[in-house]
């Protein structure tokens, strides 16, 4: 009989390699969209979708910060649930999937994601990390335990957090105060940049540059209060590097004869929606210029 498997040790395998297929294999995951607090209180967030609920009662969810790969150090988030044994678990929807990403950038220790992501801080009421205020349920934690299992790049570390408050927004409910899936519209995670939304299926997410984005922060405030773009839409500006610069600009203005149209209306929900249908492209450059120059008019 023809061999129509291809069969591995994992001890065989690179562990970049392993952790792809493992990934890649084993989904759709749930995310943990884990907000934390450091001991001199500077927030972190930063999902993760080594995660899952284990126990109702107690309430138990436990999620898992890997240990990078590439030079096994930890995260933030892990040294975080250590020191304080606090933890706020936000759910992602896929309205938010996209400043959820960005917040998963590397920033540096101190960085607030809340801010370079564009989220709102909700105070908690039994801990001390704040909630999302984006995210449609909450689950405030006290850390039990956490439980290493290995010291090499890749070895996870399981927090068991148990839920002492539940927060849940009264839109996703049904006539019998029940969660509605399709109101919840959750997304999970899969290999690569695939994610997986409950509601209609797979889709792609770009990973955050590894050079770091710019972060919702650095926007315009003309653009990020946008009345016409999404956080989505914001998620995908501030995953960039840096913004055009005012030549770069002034000759894309110059040469595109639709983009003069637009811009002579003056109208700010026009030019925004121009720009939203440049960023659905996937042309983010474009729709930075078109942004760009309707504020330099």
């Amino acid at each position: 009989m023809k061999a129509n498997h291809l069969t591995l040790r994992p001890q065989d395998l690179e562990t970049r390699i392993l952790h792809a297929y493992l990934l890649s294999a084993v989904g759709p995951r749930p995310i943990a969209f884990a907000s934390t607090m450091d001991p001199k209180g500077n927030p972190n967030l930063s999902p993760f979708s080594f995660f899952n609920v284990f126990s109702a009662n107690p309430p138990v969810l436990i999620f898992s910060p890997a240990r990078r790969v590439r030079d096994n150090t930890t995260k933030h988030t892990l040294e975080n649930a250590k020191d304080t044994r606090e933890v706020v678990i936000n759910v992602v929807t896929h309205e938010m999937v996209q400043q959820m990403s960005l917040a998963s950038t590397e920033y540096d220790q101190g960085v607030n994601e809340f801010v370079k992501a564009g989220f709102s801080m909700v105070p908690s009421r039994e801990v001390r990390p704040y909630r999302v205020g984006e995210s449609p349920v909450q689950f405030e934690c006290r850390v039990t335990k956490v439980e290493p299992l290995g010291q090499e790049g890749g070895a996870g570390n399981l927090v068991f957090s148990e839920v002492v408050m539940i927060h849940i927004r009264k839109d996703i409910l049904d006539g019998n105060d029940r969660i509605d899936p399709l109101k919840l519209d959750l997304v999970g995670r899969m290999g690569g940049n695939w994610y997986n939304r409950a509601s209609a299926g797979m889709f792609e997410v770009p990973k955050p540059l590894s050079s770091k984005g710019i972060g919702v922060d650095a926007i315009p405030e003309g653009i990020r209060n946008s009345t016409v773009l999404t956080g989505n839409d914001l998620g995908i500006l501030g995953n960039v590097e840096k913004t055009p610069t005012a030549e770069e600009v002034r000759l894309f203005v110059v040469e595109s004869d639709e983009v003069h149209a637009v811009l002579r209306s003056k109208d700010p929900v026009l030019i925004h929606e121009k720009a939203r249908h440049y960023i659905k492209k996937g042309d983010t450059d474009t729709a930075w210029k078109l942004l760009l120059a309707a504020s330099l008019e």
